[in-house]
């Protein structure tokens, strides 16, 4: 797919239809209308599925055409649009390849998404903990030797989920892991929402889909020129059908998909499979000189860059250097103070902080000035810095113990404590930090000091930890132990 393709794309066959007589009878309801509604927006190109451009959710035309072709260049059994974002695609992968109650192997760091699809099957999650990388205070990747011996010890295991990368760039072993999966006959799903650009360059990991994934999710929007919401679902391998798969994402993605979005999907792998040497080439040159210009930093460091190397996280597999993860530990800020100055003082808005690191998301759209700027803006900063021996604890405190399934936590009488009250009890509700969405407990798993201890710290360094009340951090929704709490929610 590298040389240019010979069919027209998606967009211009939006762009001439929009130049054409028709007169709309249809949805969506702005009809086109420019001359009411102006054009700031692109309504001239928004439609539905009319004559000529196919349909998502039963694909034999165009779209279908241009899914054949994107799954011959990714070598999958099939690949799908996905316009709702990789969570309908997690949704739908993990319930293509489970029955209501089976049990799972999951790593705690699992995206929302994937506690949620746990819900809906009431399935039985068995959790894998990623090893503290404690340097930096994050989590490396997945141990084979772990997920063989959680598959050991529980042989009736239906599916395996993991993310790799993760948010902040860490990759797990996905060969050895999927061979360990499939001598047991078990798919894996692979959440590889953040490594969608890992197709397209050996100088990035190899992704999982020529690892032996069984499902691989990729977020387009998060790391290639797309936009926000366009995603893509490849089915790998004979464990998972893809008929199947299709059949639950017309459950889980919308039934108006929206052709803008899907145009989009089009535009960028189009973009990327013809300019690939061009235009991973000249990030890689911006990120190895921004590599070099870290080295001069003396209290920040920057994780697989400047004076750090992968060689020294043990935890680490493989990296992905696209990822400029900060960390603040031993210095006088936290990652959310760094966050704030790089946006108030020097106009760079990083992607997320936490309370020893920082991270910033680069792609093959970063400029050689926005490279700059950063390296600028890190190194002005790291001057006036001073050393602090204050240590920060990780996001996930642990494995709670299970007590109730998350879907019988949920279904339950539930009332709020606050949060020292909530010790000892059962939550009846999800609390995490977003981003990145990764779940400090779960519903139905026993709330210990620890959980507290991590939430209230979160607060005090100005990271928000969410939950679905709302409630935090004044408290907790919980499992009633009598009729008499109150109040009831």
């Amino acid at each position: 797919m590298k040389e240019k393709n010979a069919y027209p794309s998606l967009l211009q066959r939006l762009q001439v239809y929009a130049e054409t007589d028709m007169i709309p009878m249809h949805m969506p309801g702005h009809k086109r209308n420019t001359e009411l509604l102006g054009d700031s927006l692109p309504y001239k190109l928004d439609i539905t599925e009319i004559e000529g451009f196919d349909n998502l959710h039963g694909a034999a035309g165009i779209l279908k055409e241009y899914m054949n072709s994107f799954a011959a260049f990714y070598g999958t059994k099939q690949t799908f649009f996905l316009v709702n974002g990789s969570t309908c695609g997690i949704l739908a992968g993990i319930r293509a390849a489970t029955k209501p109650r089976d049990k799972i192997l999951v790593s705690r760091n699992c995206h929302k998404a994937v506690y949620n699809a746990v819900e809906l099957m009431d399935l039985e999650p068995i959790y894998l903990l990623p090893e503290l990388e404690e340097d930096f205070k994050l989590y490396g990747g997945i141990d084979p030797d772990l997920v063989k011996k959680r598959l050991d010890e529980n042989p009736d295991i239906k599916l395996v989920v993991l993310t790799s990368p993760t948010y902040e760039g860490v990759v797990s072993d996905i060969r050895s892991i999927a061979a360990l999966c499939h001598a047991s006959n078990i798919p894996l799903l692979v959440d590889e929402a953040h490594g969608a650009h890992f197709n397209y360059s050996e100088a990035f990991p190899e992704s999982a889909v020529t690892l032996g994934a069984d499902i691989v999710i990729q977020s387009l929007h998060k790391t290639l020129p797309s936009l926000t919401a366009t995603a893509l679902a490849h089915v790998c391998g004979e464990l998972v059908s893809e008929q199947e798969m299709a059949r639950q994402l017309a459950i889980f993605e919308t039934s108006s998909p929206s052709y803008i979005l899907m145009a989009s999907i089009e535009q960028c792998i189009r973009l990327m499979t013809e300019r690939t040497d061009e235009l991973f080439g000249q990030y890689m040159r911006h990120l190895a000189a921004f590599s070099e210009k870290m080295k001069a930093l003396k209290k920040l460091r920057i994780l697989c860059h400047g004076n750090d190397d992968k060689a020294k996280h043990k935890s680490f597999h493989d990296f992905d250097s696209g990822k400029i993860v900060i960390s603040t530990k031993g210095t006088s800020i936290t990652g959310n103070e760094l966050m704030g100055m790089l946006r108030e003082k020097h106009h760079i808005e990083l992607e997320m902080a936490y309370s020893g690191y920082a991270l910033a998301i680069t792609s093959v759209c970063d400029t050689e000035d926005s490279f700059c700027a950063l390296a600028e803006g890190l190194l002005e900063i790291d001057q006036t810095l001073e050393e602090s021996a204050e240590n920060t604890g990780a996001l996930l405190p642990g494995i709670p113990e299970r007590i109730l399934s998350i879907q019988a936590a949920f279904q339950s009488e539930k009332a709020v404590c606050s949060l020292h009250e909530s010790i000892g009890r059962i939550a009846a509700e999800y609390a995490w930090a977003y981003p990145p969405g990764i779940p400090i407990v779960t519903p139905g798993e026993r709330i210990s000091e620890e959980i507290i201890t991590a939430i209230a710290g979160l607060h005090l360094q100005g990271i928000r930890v969410n939950s679905d009340s709302g409630c935090l951090p004044g408290g907790l929704l919980v499992v009633t132990e009598t009729a008499q709490l109150s109040p009831k929610i």
